[in-house]
């Protein structure tokens, strides 16, 4: 699968994305191969499920950063979802757990399709 199929795979517009990276497909393909090692994701599912809703709050708002900048459009719009459930550490909303899990299911995603990319 090349990059552009990876994007299509996943719903993100691929031409935007990589005009955002000054037209440079190689910057891109170098950003979203890093993405899967990106501590962000990990750190998101320990604190979540410790409790630790501060740090999931900071962790689902530092991955939904990190997604708009790459366009991967579900998962940035399911961890803004995610990060505006948790922004108040004092009345959580009562669906963080369903909205949880569709970051998690993004996640899943786009991480299958960029280990779907033959790199060359």
């Amino acid at each position: 699968m090349t990059l552009r199929e990876c994007y299509e795979s996943i719903g993100s517009n691929f031409t935007d994305t990589v005009s955002r990276m000054c037209g440079k497909e190689s910057m891109l393909a170098k950003f979203v191969m890093k993405f899967p090692s990106d501590p962000t994701y990990g750190e998101l599912v320990s604190s979540f499920e410790s409790g630790d809703m501060n740090t999931a709050f900071r962790m689902a708002h530092t991955l939904k950063g990190v997604c708009l900048n790459l366009g991967f459009d579900k998962l940035r719009e399911s961890s803004s979802a995610l990060t505006e459930a948790l922004r108040n550490s004092d009345a959580i909303a009562d669906n963080s757990a369903e909205l949880y899990a569709r970051v998690k299911q993004d996640y899943e995603m786009i991480v299958n399709a960029i280990n779907s990319i033959d790199e060359e």
